[in-house]
């Protein structure tokens, strides 16, 4: 499966460009907080990795627990009905910036999926109906080129390249060195 790293950097390099050219268009601010959540939510679905933590002490194996019910699109369908929600009737703002709840559970459907799209894509497998299907979606890869120990070390490689190309390209855009 796609590592941590390259879950979080796909979301907010997408959520980067859309940033970039909503506020070209719009001339509307979108609040880089936005781009750090909807980052964050890109892991949501592997949070199913600390409760196998848990799990594994009452006899439940990784592949019990892990790619199950949070691997799923109802997990994203779960975000979007609370943005709708959100937007109709609670129509709340948060946080000291006042962000949208509306966008930030948004950001978390959106998170949720392009994991299950990654997942499926470049990590075998998906169950995205789970429990209620079993079927299964996905290209197999790199698993059906690679023998399995050079797929687990060419999706490691895929994380540290995003990342090195995610810090050059703060680099380049934002002048992160000045920071330092």
């Amino acid at each position: 499966m796609p590592q941590a790293v390259t879950h979080v950097l796909i979301v907010i390099l997408l959520l980067s460009i859309f940033r970039h050219i909503y506020q070209r268009k719009t001339k509307k601010k979108f609040p880089l907080q936005y781009v750090l959540i909807g980052g964050f939510a890109g892991v949501i679905p592997d949070l199913d990795i600390p409760i196998f933590w848990i799990m594994y002490y009452f006899g439940y194996s990784l592949e019990q627990i892990h790619r199950t019910f949070l691997h799923t699109l109802f997990v994203p369908a779960f975000f979007l009905v609370l943005a709708l929600i959100s937007k109709y009737v609670i129509k709340k703002k948060v946080g000291r910036n006042k962000i949208s709840l509306t966008i930030i559970l948004l950001l978390f459907a959106l998170g949720s999926l392009m994991h299950l799209v990654l997942d499926a894509s470049i990590a075998g497998y998906i169950m995205p109906l789970y429990p209620l299907s079993l079927a299964k979606i996905g290209t197999g890869f790199p698993f059906t080129i690679f023998p399995d120990h050079i797929a687990v070390f060419f999706l490691a490689t895929l994380d540290g390249v995003l990342f090195i190309l995610w810090i050059l390209y703060l680099e380049i855009k934002h002048k992160i060195s000045d920071f330092i």
